[in-house]
């Protein structure tokens, strides 16, 4: 095979994506770390093309960012801790090695919300991610730093984890596509853990089908071992090709149930933009042959469904499971109450409740069997919401309001418990932008969630691809359209996050 001179060689391809991580990341403080190895990845690439002996997978030399609570042999794993900063797995998780086998190129590690606890993205070793579309905001989170990445071109795709909301809220406050999919779809082996009931991964990305085809390679893992939900997964779904028939469907005659207790219909600048953006999609929905059925069952009322969150149950158990294990070196806390007696991290004011109790209870509480046994009540209200309307999907606004501003106490107003507590599968999608303000030219980012029944994710990312070529919504963050010069890279560039950006609001070290 003969190189055509218009191709550019792979390194060149690494080194533009790392070109723009060294000239623009501090406009939004995306990334903790990169990888060192990245440019001889690429070399190696190009050797192996140079002598026709290069095998191709799926994700050939496509760069790409991990959220940095996903283990990785080569980079250290830290979950934006400053007691985890030296903590090193030995080996990948299972989600990892499938994109490297498939052909990924990992350039480095994104900020998140400190352990993946919360959505402002704020942590004591990465600092505060900026909302690249406006820098007095957040980018959503927990996968804020992906989110901010991806919007930026940092990378062609990147990977998050979502236990309530963090998958989606980030690609909602970024213009982006994400899949929550179906809990035991990818094993989440060698993921910092917070909730064995409610935690997944996947993919953000700029477009469904990067989602698709990155979800497919994610989910290629299969059965592990190591994460018995993926034990759940029905004959079929293995092997799935989730980018094959993207452009099949139609929405004509798709059937979507409008959740109306998942809107706060009060006007203001923070929740009139979202409404509008909703009304207008629906609107575009049934000129294209949909049917909006809404949906009023008191039911579905997400600060009522929150009383169900698992995470105070599991998230001590499930810590001190991954810290003890014997593939995770460097220097680490033992035990997650060793970890908040250290001083070094970050929790939010209106955590202090929930952590404190997180780190004397367990899977043992009396409650716990209570709420799980909510959990399963709702799971099955779901299905007769599906049932008795003839529903193909469910669909609300990933947020109530726009994306809050930092310095804010939390990350108000989302609706992502429903699928976190019952594990059903969700596409995001970008609808619209709040009116242009002077610290947002381009306007803040809204978008909806697109929620079916489990092992849907086929089908929701036709309606999600459908959805994509009637809105064609998304922008650019306005900086974001600089031309970076590549530069000719002997070695990966060294990337120091912006420890002394944190807001007065979130006090380094205190849980009172």
């Amino acid at each position: 095979m003969t190189r055509s001179y218009l191709w550019p060689s792979e390194k060149e391809v690494v080194a533009s994506f790392l070109s723009r991580i060294e000239e623009l990341n501090n406009h939004t403080n995306a990334i903790i770390a990169l990888n060192p190895a990245a440019l001889d990845l690429a070399d190696d690439f190009d050797e192996k093309l140079a002598a026709n002996n290069a095998t191709y997978g799926p994700l050939s030399c496509i760069p790409i960012l991990l959220k940095d609570n996903y283990d990785t042999a080569s980079i250290l794993t830290t979950g934006g801790n400053l007691d985890l900063a030296k903590s090193q797995p030995s080996v990948d998780a299972p989600a990892v090695t499938a994109l490297k086998k498939a052909g990924a190129i990992l350039l480095g590690k994104a900020n998140l919300h400190e352990l993946a606890l919360e959505g402002l993205s704020v942590s004591s070793l990465g600092g505060q991610t900026i909302n690249p579309y406006d820098y007095t905001r957040t980018p959503g989170g927990s996968s804020g730093g992906t989110g901010a990445a991806i919007a930026s071109s940092f990378a062609v795709f990147g990977t998050g984890s979502d236990t309530v909301n963090s998958l989606r809220s980030p690609a909602s406050a970024n213009s982006l596509f994400s899949c929550r999919p179906t809990r035991g779809l990818i094993s989440r082996a060698g993921i910092i853990p917070i909730s064995y009931t409610q935690d997944v991964i996947g993919p953000i990305a700029r477009s469904v089908g990067d989602v698709a085809t990155a979800l497919t390679v994610m989910a290629s893992v299969g059965y592990d071992a190591s994460d018995n939900a993926t034990s759940l997964v029905p004959a079929g779904i293995e092997d799935a090709d989730y980018a094959l028939g993207l452009s099949a469907g139609s929405l004509k005659g798709m059937r979507f149930g409008l959740l109306e207790g998942f809107f706060n219909r009060t006007a203001s600048n923070e929740t009139t933009p979202v409404n509008q953006a909703m009304a207008n999609i629906t609107a575009k929905l049934r000129r294209a042959g949909a049917t909006i059925v809404p949906i009023t069952d008191s039911l579905y009322n997400a600060t009522a469904i929150l009383k169900l969150d698992t995470q105070r149950y599991e998230y001590r158990e499930g810590m001190n499971a991954y810290l003890q294990r014997s593939s995770l070196g460097g220097q680490h806390p033992e035990t997650l109450n060793e970890l908040y007696a250290s001083g070094k991290f970050v929790v939010i004011p209106s955590q202090y409740e929930y952590v404190t109790k997180s780190l004397v209870s367990s899977t043992g509480n009396a409650t716990y069997n209570t709420v799980r046994a909510g959990i399963q009540n709702l799971t099955l209200a779901v299905q007769r919401t599906f049932t008795s309307h003839n529903l193909d999907a469910i669909i609300y606004p990933e947020q109530k309001n726009l994306v809050v501003p930092i310095g804010s106490a939390s990350q108000s107003g989302r609706n992502g418990i429903l699928a976190a507590l019952t594990g059903t599968p969700v596409v995001t999608v970008p609808i619209g932008f709040s009116p242009a303000t002077i610290t947002a030219p381009r306007g803040i980012p809204i978008g909806m969630e697109i929620l079916g029944r489990s092992w849907t994710e086929a089908l929701l990312l036709q309606i999600a691809w459908q959805i994509e070529q009637i809105g064609r919504v998304r922008r650019i963050p306005e900086w974001a359209e600089e031309v970076v010069k590549i530069k000719a890279y002997e070695v990966v560039p060294s990337i120091t996050p912006d420890r002394g950006n944190i807001n007065a609001a979130y006090p380094l070290g205190t849980l009172v």
